[in-house]
């Protein structure tokens, strides 16, 4: 997630680079707060569902992935800039399509490692008034005008799940991940912690806490990883994407020209 900003169109970073832009209009900035007339409400699903197929069309030759979460704020010479830089190109090398929310930062590291190894990078970028604009890094992106959609496609193309250091944003879209899993929405893919000494007092408080406490199992975060070993991290989810959930080497799926794939 950026650092907020305040008044109209694009500001700088801390680094001096402008990045952001006003959202089209104000309609999303009423959308959850309570009940339209049935008109809007129907014109907001309707929008929601388009924005769905978007995503669907966009991200169904992608190959598959593993989806990078982490902070926008931590540029070039941050030692989690290096790090997901290292992860990005270890799941390159692996054979995944790195996927990231496609803005700075971390997000940014992570698609430069894939690309700087030769693996497809992906970005679901969002649109806010004070937001981040795709990376250069990024050989396809799409971007979206809701949170929840796209987390949706985040969560939906991906084999694992690599958490580095971040804020708001990143807790949001990890525990969201996380409870999917616990609660049996989605199969048992790997979370991956990257960076001990950022997420050691996380994990401490839901073993000694939550845990402790009869708010989590301890087989919900026994079986999250955390380390700094980036190789060890990579291999372990592709072993996994193989052995457990049958992921195979095939020839591309041929796109259809009558359903305007291309």
């Amino acid at each position: 997630m950026a650092q907020s900003t305040t008044g109209a169109g694009a500001k700088e970073n801390e680094g001096g680079r402008e990045w952001g832009k006003a959202t089209r209009g104000k309609e999303e900035l009423h959308f959850l707060e309570g009940p339209h007339t049935r008109g809007y409400e129907l014109r907001r699903a309707l929008r929601i569902f388009f924005e769905c197929i978007k995503g669907f069309r966009g991200l169904h030759f992608i190959g598959p992935c593993v989806t990078v979460f982490g902070s926008a704020r931590f540029g070039e010479g941050h030692a989690a800039y290096e790090q997901a830089r290292q992860m990005g190109a270890a799941l390159g090398r692996a054979g995944f399509t790195v996927m990231t929310g496609g803005g700075p930062g971390i997000m940014e590291a992570a698609n430069r490692g894939a690309r700087e190894v030769g693996a497809r990078s992906i970005g679901c970028n969002i649109e806010l008034p004070h937001e981040q604009k795709p990376n250069a890094y990024v050989d396809k992106w799409i971007e979206f005008r809701y949170f929840f959609v796209r987390k949706l496609m985040l969560v939906k193309y991906s084999y694992a799940f690599v958490a580095m250091p971040g804020g708001f944003g990143t807790l949001d879209e990890v525990f969201e991940t996380l409870v999917l899993s616990q609660t049996g929405k989605l199969r048992n893919f790997p979370m991956v912690f990257i960076g001990v000494d950022y997420w050691r007092p996380l994990f401490d408080y839901m073993r000694d806490t939550l845990a402790v406490g009869g708010a989590i199992d301890a087989a919900d975060w026994q079986r999250l990883v955390i380390t700094d070993d980036i190789e060890a991290a990579a291999k372990s989810i592709r072993d996994t994407a193989v052995g457990e959930f049958g992921l195979r080497e095939s020839g591309k799926q041929k796109k259809r020209w009558w359903l305007a794939e291309r």
